[in-house]
Parts: structure tokens; sequence; C-alpha cells
């Protein structure tokens, strides 16, 4: 049975202008960090692609909510599932991020919305962040995570 391999690429991430956050919903007047990775793809065992993703984009957010400090990091992408699907729930991504070489937090996300093969899904993914993480955080780690599959 073939299976995944884990991969990751690193995202650089730097101060950007707060637009295009509408669809995110960010309250205020964010401080953000954006940074974006056109392709990226997830070997099989085999040396064959598994998995394709594109258009992975990073944005790390510093605002008021509530009239308290709030960081939240939101990762969307697009995710092809090519010839092959789990043999259970995917086990999907988790990220990371970096100051410089540091390990600053690992985020565990898991299954990612793929409910067939063959076919691009859109996926957007968000977690609480300390704001200290956000200050210094430049760049963001995006791993594909193992997992078995079935061919057609």
């Amino acid at each position: 049975m073939p299976a995944l391999e884990k991969k990751s690429a690193f995202i650089p991430v730097a101060s950007a202008k707060p637009t295009g956050l509408a669809d995110l919903g960010i309250p205020g007047e964010p401080v953000v960090k954006k940074g974006k990775l056109a392709e990226f793809t997830q070997p099989q065992d085999g040396g064959k692609v598994g998995r394709m993703f594109q258009n992975i984009r990073a944005v790390l957010a510093s605002t008021t909510e509530g009239g308290q400090p709030s960081g939240k990091l939101v990762v969307l992408f697009e995710i092809f599932g090519d010839d092959n699907v789990p043999t259970g729930v995917n086990r999907g991504v988790d990220v990371a991020l970096y100051a410089g070489d540091t390990l600053l937090a690992e985020y565990k996300h898991g299954a990612v919305f793929l409910p067939y093969a063959c076919a691009w899904y859109e996926n957007k993914i968000f977690f609480d962040i300390p704001l200290d993480v956000f200050e210094k955080a430049d760049k963001l780690e995006f791993i594909a995570l193992a997992d078995e599959v079935r061919a057609f």
C-alpha cells in the first residue's frame, strides 16, 4: 500500500499592509505579517507525487478583540488529492513558527478538507498565538504529514 512521505516547506513572513483580510473577519486595525508559497508537492514513498498544495498563504494578525489583545495565525491553501485517497481520516498538516532558526511554537491541526481524489479543495485553518510569537516570527513551516493512502 502506498504512503505519503512527511514533507515541509518554509514560508518567510514579513510586515504587510492589512488589506485583503475582509473574508477573515479580523477586527479593528490589525498589525499584519504575511507570507506566500505558490506550490508545494508531497511525494509518495515511491517518488510519485501524492498530494499537491498551491497558493499557500500565511497571515499573522495582532489586533484588539473585545478590548483584549489578540494574536491569530491563519493558513489558507488549496489541496489536490491526485490519484489516491487516505485509508482512514487523513493526517493532514501541521505548522510551526520560527524566528530565524529558533522554533517559537508548533501548532497541530490534523485532517484537512479533502473528501475526494482528483479535485482541488480550499482549506482555511487558524490558531491563537501569543503576541510575543507574533512579534518575533519571521517564517512559517508548513508540514504535510505522512499518511497511508489507497491508489486508484
